[in-house]
């Protein structure tokens, strides 16, 4: 009997994200999203076997279901199959190759290391926590945080909902000299440090556990959120305590109807909006915190 089993599912855009953290709770070992041009995206969940999995599609059916009732899009039904032991390494592994993002970065896995082609190599293992760079949100922060650094090379930094760690590495590989990188999941904390281990970059990136709405720092010239929209609406205030006057704010992981919503949000609390890209119909907003903030708040 195969010791690994696989989940796939074509669900729409606005439930993806639900969806990946479900099955994450569930168990997953690894969930890879495949876009489809002209298509609802495919997620593939794997799991090791448990006495549990004949449940799996159902609990993943259910909710679907519930999402569909609240007004999300309606998703396919979940298949479980099984997968050969000598392929599971390729069928999780072949998903993440080294991606080139915004004019000077490449994300790459451990296992597959890019020819030097004069972009910054930033090496994430995909696990347990979001963030390897393949999804427009990432892609979208990453190439922000690029242009934000080269522009005005800010010391330091704040990264809420870390993740995998992809986006404070990254800033301290492009010359940022201190980062605080912050997750209420310890999976994510875990993977991040690790992440900062294969960048070389411990010294200068600090992972912890909390809640971002409650993190004890001064203010920073750039803080980075690759959060959902209620996350984003629930922290608005937080961000004028965390942005120095005259700082950036990078916000992510949120769908394009969603960028008008989030933007007035965090405008109502001192910021003033400075860019915003969509991309494969994900928004990423870049913001300025004015100057005259500290006697607004």
């Amino acid at each position: 009997m195969s010791r690994y089993w696989e989940l796939s599912v074509s669900v729409p855009d606005d439930a993806a994200e639900g969806l990946t953290n479900f099955v994450w709770e569930l168990g997953a070992l690894g969930v890879v999203e495949e876009e489809s041009p002209g298509g609802a995206p495919r997620l593939r969940a794997f799991f090791a076997d448990t006495p549990e999995r004949d449940d799996l599609t159902t609990r993943v059916r259910d909710y679907l279901g519930g999402l569909q009732a609240l007004g999300f899009g309606a998703a396919d039904d979940p298949h479980l199959a099984a997968v050969a032991d000598e392929n599971w390494a390729e069928a999780w592994r072949q998903h993440f190759r080294p991606l080139a993002v915004g004019r000077g970065l490449v994300i790459a896995p451990p296992w597959e290391t890019p020819p030097p082609n004069g972009r910054l190599a930033v090496t994430i293992e995909p696990g347990r926590a979001f963030g390897t760079g393949h999804h427009a949100t990432t892609a979208g922060c990453l190439t922000a945080l690029e242009q934000i650094i080269d522009r005005a090379r800010p010391e330091r930094a704040l990264d809420l909902g870390t993740g995998s760690g992809i986006l404070a590495i990254t800033a301290a590989r492009l010359g940022v000299l201190s980062v605080l990188a912050v997750d209420e999941d310890p999976d994510a904390v875990a993977s991040a440090i690790a992440n900062a281990a294969r960048n070389g970059v411990c010294d200068r990136v600090r992972c912890v556990l909390g809640d971002a709405a409650a993190v004890q720092t001064s203010a920073v010239p750039l803080v980075l959120a690759n959060l959902m929209k209620p996350a984003h609406l629930r922290l608005a205030p937080a961000y004028a305590r965390y942005v120095a006057p005259g700082g950036a704010l990078v916000l992510g992981g949120i769908l394009e109807p969603d960028a008008t919503v989030v933007t007035e949000a965090v405008e109502g609390h001192g910021f003033a909006a400075r860019a915003t890209t969509v991309s494969d119909g994900w928004a990423t907003l870049e913001l300025e915190r004015g100057t005259d903030l500290l006697r607004a708040h």
